[in-house]
């Protein structure tokens, strides 16, 4: 070989363009995935809402009428004005602030006790926790009757409360749970090396820390609460105790379903839960991007 031969370069394949093209490729299979899934879930709720702003005609109509057209509030009128529906938000309204309040309150010290504390029967209490969540309520419902009938606590309010706690209070435990434990235990013990009594402590360095975790186990506490159907049906056997889930039931007769009332009552009882997540979301929002802490 002379001195004067010149070696080729190698070339060099385009390997960058092909592997982000397929990264671009893969992550729009996904966001399609994504809108597909958003579009299943929310098209019930849609429906529902544009049944109820619709004339009796066009939603006994074959031809399915995707948006309506000539909106009316007849149906909305009607739901009102069906009997005890007042009754039924009243009744509704006692029955979740109590569940939620005792539910979170409870929760929470339950749930303070299993992440700070090591006793004697803690793990067995976590796997009870885990089993009672497992366990279908439709099976709960005659063994409930039964204790609840010999302690007089059938079509009571109080008695539905109580049914309510039964599967409301191992969900919140469980998740304030996980919310203490994301808690590293140095933030309380340099606050009492600084001085704070372990009460103090907890007010000023646990209390705040953990807000984000009871709004969220609030929400969760209030939806399950709220939207029961089963244990007030079966429990609640006098109109002016239903709640509205039961009170929604009484569209459904001998002779058909009303359909647009019955639609139009779903979408008012809907409206509580969107306004409490909306009066909440920012506190779970400024929780989750807040306290990253690293121990």
């Amino acid at each position: 070989m002379t001195s004067g031969t010149q070696i080729a370069p190698t070339p060099i394949l385009p390997v960058a363009p092909r592997i982000s093209g397929r990264r671009r490729l893969h992550k729009l299979g996904w966001n399609v995935l994504g809108v597909i899934v958003l579009v299943v879930m929310v098209f019930p709720v849609y429906w529902m809402v544009a049944t109820a702003f619709k004339p009796g005609q066009k939603i006994l109509s074959y031809t399915p009428q995707w948006i309506p057209t000539s909106p009316t509030l007849s149906n909305f009128r009607d739901a009102i004005n069906q009997p005890f529906f007042w009754d039924a938000v009243k009744n509704s309204v006692i029955v979740v602030t109590v569940v939620v309040a005792l539910s979170v309150t409870l929760a929470f010290l339950a749930a303070l006790a299993l992440a700070k504390f090591r006793f004697y029967g803690r793990k067995g209490f976590i796997v009870l926790i885990l089993g009672v969540q497992m366990v279908p309520l439709a099976a709960l419902i005659i063994p409930l009757y039964i204790l609840m009938s010999r302690l007089h606590q059938v079509d009571k309010l109080t008695g539905v409360i109580a049914m309510y706690l039964t599967f409301v209070l191992p969900f919140t435990v469980w998740t304030m749970r996980g919310f203490l434990l994301g808690i590293p235990k140095d933030l309380e013990e340099a606050a009492m090396v600084d001085g704070a009594t372990r009460f103090g402590a907890f007010v000023r360095i646990l209390l705040p820390l953990v807000g984000p975790g009871l709004v969220a186990t609030s929400i969760f506490a209030f939806i399950q609460a709220w939207n029961e159907f089963i244990i007030a049906y079966v429990f609640l056997h006098t109109p002016q105790k239903q709640t509205l889930m039961v009170w929604l039931a009484s569209f459904t007769t001998l002779r058909g379903t009303d359909w647009g009332p019955l639609m139009a009552g779903a979408t008012l009882c809907a409206i509580p839960v969107v306004v409490f997540f909306l009066l909440v979301q920012r506190r779970i929002a400024f929780g989750l991007t807040s306290g990253a802490v690293r121990g």
